[in-house]
C-alpha cells in the first residue's frame, strides 16, 4: 500500500510538472536557435522512512538537446547562424558573459550591436559599436566590417570580430533567461574554429511531432497515476469495513 500510495501520488505531481517542460519545448518551436529541455522521472527513496517501500518518483532536468536546427536564409545583413557546434557571446542583464544560438541582431540607438531582446553582443574586446551610415559584413570567423555604397574592396573597413566560443556541453547550464553559461561561472576562451552563416538564421531543433506525442503519454501517466490512488483508496476503505468486522 506504500509504495503504491507514494509512487502514485508524486508520479501525477511530477507528471504536470514534465507536461509544463514539455509545454514550454514547444512554445519555442518557432524560437531562433532554441534548444530543447529534456527531463525524465527516477525512483528516490524517502530518507528516514519506516518502511523502505516508501519511494517518490522525481522529474529530473537532465540537460538540453543540443542537436543543431536547420539554417534557414534570410538575407538580412544582421542575421547570422553557427554553423556546426558553437555559441555567439552575449552579455546577460546581470553583466556576465551568457552563450546564444540566436544570430537575429540589431543596432540600438547608439550602434550597440545587440540580439534581437535587447542583450550586447560581445566581440573579443567588450560590447561592439557600429559607426552609423554604413553597410555591414559580417564574415565566416565572425569579423564585421564596414563596407562603403558599391563594390570597392579597398573602402571595407574591420571594426571587430564576435567573440565565438564552444566549450563542452557538459559544461553548459541553461539559465532562467534561457541562455547558457559555464558551470563554474567563468568566461569560456574564443574558438577560432567556430563558423558563421551569414544572412540566415538557425531555427529551433524542437520536434513539433515528437512534443506533441510526449505531452499525450504524460497526460495518460497522469490518468493512470490518478486511477491507483482511487484503488488505493478503495482497497483501504474494504480493509477498514473488515477490520470493523472482527
Amino acid at each position: 500500500m506504500d509504495r503504491l500510495i507514494y509512487t502514485a501520488m508524486t508520479g501525477a505531481k511530477h507528471a504536470l510538472e514534465q507536461q509544463a517542460t514539455t509545454s514550454n519545448n514547444l512554445a519555442n518551436a518557432t524560437t531562433t536557435g532554441f534548444r530543447a529541455q529534456i527531463d525524465q522521472f527516477r525512483a528516490v527513496p524517502v530518507q528516514g522512512a519506516i518502511l523502505p517501500t516508501r519511494a517518490f518518483v522525481v522529474d529530473s532536468t537532465t540537460g538540453s538537446d543540443f542537436r543543431a536546427g536547420a539554417i534557414q536564409q534570410t538575407g538580412r545583413e544582421l542575421d547570422v547562424a553557427v554553423q556546426g557546434d558553437g555559441w555567439i557571446t552575449v552579455q546577460a542583464a546581470d553583466g556576465s558573459e551568457a552563450y546564444t544560438r540566436n544570430g537575429s541582431l540589431k543596432l540600438d540607438e547608439n550602434g550597440v550591436l545587440q540580439t534581437h531582446d535587447g542583450l550586447n553582443v560581445m566581440g573579443d574586446g567588450g560590447p561592439l559599436s557600429i559607426p552609423p551610415g554604413r553597410n555591414i559584413a559580417i564574415a565566416k570567423d565572425g569579423t564585421i566590417s564596414l563596407v562603403p555604397d558599391g563594390s570597392a574592396a579597398k573602402g571595407i573597413t574591420s571594426i571587430g570580430r564576435l567573440k565565438l566560443v564552444n566549450p563542452p556541453t557538459a559544461d553548459l547550464v541553461r539559465g532562467d533567461d534561457g541562455l547558457f553559461r559555464l558551470k563554474d561561472g567563468q568566461a569560456a576562451d574564443t574558438d577560432p574554429n567556430v563558423k558563421l552563416v551569414s544572412g540566415a538564421l538557425e531555427s529551433s531543433n524542437v520536434n513539433v511531432v515528437d512534443a506533441m506525442v510526449n505531452m499525450i503519454s504524460l497526460a495518460r501517466a497522469f490518468d493512470m497515476n490518478m486511477k491507483l490512488l482511487q484503488n488505493a483508496e478503495s482497497n483501504d476503505t474494504k480493509a477498514g469495513q473488515l477490520l470493523s468486522m472482527n
